[in-house]
């Protein structure tokens, strides 16, 4: 990552039971015709059928094209959506249909930091008041306290704390970010879900807040779900790796087994198209170039979802969708006829005794 490296995380064992459990999620947003007179005609399948568990610690990254249906998965999990149906358990607890304080007491647990760092602060609050939003509606600091908590906050993720009463557009897009994850870590909070937090920063600040979130996880035990495009720096983060495409996961497994040996021939095209910089494995990579367009979720095709584009289709796969089964240790994928070559094959080994 150019001017600033990011730090490699140390890998996160899964233990215990999962702090959050998604199962069988659907989230469908009905299409309507009439203005006083509503009827449903149709409706969107922003998300169609998805299990997920994240592990206490751990950071799981979920990636796909725009339109696929991850921040509505995000959202659902943190009951921004309510679900059309599936079940979502944290912490043990059933929270699909919690409501009123209920809800209130959960929303210490889990948090969210938000893709755009321009449009999820007030710009009429100062950062004090933003920061301190949340211990103030949960009450968890005496009132007296407040502002020094806001500015340990501000501190502990790189910011000026005498910059307590300026307003949002006095600083960076990185420090806008850095007072979103800071605002997020208020209450302590067990699960943060990231929505693509650094897909609006250049490279640089981008690895300053992987850099950020890295350290606060090692300090906090936090567990992640971390959204984004760039499937590099979903592999930094990650210690596992789903990939969705059209509301459903089509693979998951580690980052190292996903990204060696993809299955799914959608993960492979995603894969193929990631710059490398190492120019012998750059030039040994099959790319592979999908076609024709995204298929409109109003309307998914039948069979599996990928085979329109798919460039190993078979008729079976037009019929039968494809449920989800093990492809090796922690790897599945939902393929009918999945991936049997690499698609970047290992680089050929140099002559120690050559000027190379």
């Amino acid at each position: 990552m150019s001017a600033v490296e990011a730090s490699a995380p140390d890998q996160a064992p899964k233990v215990g039971e999962p702090l959050l459990r998604l199962e069988g999620i659907v989230k469908h947003f009905p299409i309507t015709r009439g203005i006083i007179f509503q009827k449903k005609i149709g409706a969107v399948h922003a998300v169609d059928g998805v299990d997920l568990e994240i592990y206490p610690g751990e950071t799981v990254g979920l990636v796909g094209e725009t339109g696929c249906g991850k921040s509505t998965l995000a959202r659902v999990a943190m009951r921004l959506y309510d679900s059309t149906a599936g079940r979502i358990v944290f912490d043990g607890r059933d929270i699909t249909h919690n409501k009123g304080e209920e809800q209130r007491k959960m929303r210490r647990d889990m948090q969210m930091v938000f893709q755009d760092p321009y449009a999820s602060l007030n710009p009429r609050k100062t950062v004090g008041t933003i920061i301190g939003a949340p211990l103030r509606l949960h009450k968890t600091v005496p009132k007296a306290q407040i502002k020094r908590s806001v500015q340990e906050l501000m501190e502990l993720v790189g910011l000026n704390p005498e910059h307590y009463n300026r307003y949002p557009h006095e600083f960076s897009g990185g420090q806008r970010q850095r007072i979103g994850v800071a605002r997020a870590l208020a209450l302590k909070p067990k699960l943060i879900v990231c929505d693509e937090p650094v897909s609006a920063l250049d490279v640089s600040i981008q690895a300053q807040i992987l850099n950020l979130l890295t350290d606060l996880q090692n300090e906090f035990n936090l567990t992640y779900l971390f959204i984004a495009h760039d499937l590099s720096v979903v592999k930094h983060i990650s210690d596992r790796v789903a990939v969705m495409y059209l509301g459903k996961i089509v693979e998951a497994g580690t980052g190292d087994t996903l990204y060696t040996t993809p299955k799914h021939p959608y993960t492979g095209a995603l894969l193929s198209a990631v710059p490398i910089a190492d120019p012998r494995l750059a030039k040994s990579r099959k790319r592979i170039i999908l076609e024709g367009d995204v298929p409109s979720p109003i309307d998914p095709p039948s069979g599996c979802r990928f085979h329109p584009r798919c460039y190993v289709a078979q008729e079976r796969c037009s019929v039968d969708d494809p449920e989800l089964r093990e492809m090796g240790p922690e790897h599945i994928a939902a393929c009918h006829f999945p991936l049997e070559t690499r698609i970047i094959e290992a680089p050929p080994a140099t002559d120690p005794g050559s000027s190379e």
